[in-house]
């Protein structure tokens, strides 16, 4: 049972996952930090207001603490972004590349003579009767 076991973690599999779970915690905490750092004093600068935790209302007597809300809002939309043009963006473009077919070899040629398009194995134009060489 223990040989299962070892034969089970030294999969290829799970391997690849544990390595990805622990190379995707540390992205998530690069990207934390771009935005709480970066990102998110940006946004402050420009409506001049850096935290809205204390943003709230009043009514009937119950108060909404609605400004940890536009926080979290404005942390996901960031993360998302974030993710979206260092993350996605960029492995499309290179899967795009490593995807690309070379082009195909033509089935025709030109006549030198009359430059009609004839198959490729032509011995003669069907247009000029020209002998191609």
């Amino acid at each position: 049972m223990l040989s299962e076991f070892k034969q089970f973690l030294l999969r290829g599999n799970v391997v690849d996952l544990a390595v990805g779970v622990v190379i995707g915690a540390a992205f998530g905490t690069v990207v934390t930090a771009l935005v709480r750092d970066l990102l998110t004093p940006l946004i402050g600068a420009i409506v001049k207001t850096p935290d809205f935790s204390t943003l709230s209302f009043t009514l009937n007597g119950s108060q909404f603490m609605y400004g940890d809300f536009i926080n979290t809002i404005i942390a996901f939309v960031l993360v998302a972004a974030a993710v979206f043009f260092f993350v996605v963006k960029p492995m499309n473009i290179l899967t795009a590349r490593a995807r690309k077919e070379p082009p195909a070899d033509p089935t025709t040629k030109k006549c030198p003579e009359c430059m009609g398009e004839i198959p490729r194995d032509a011995k003669r134009c069907r247009y000029c009767t020209q002998i191609i060489s």
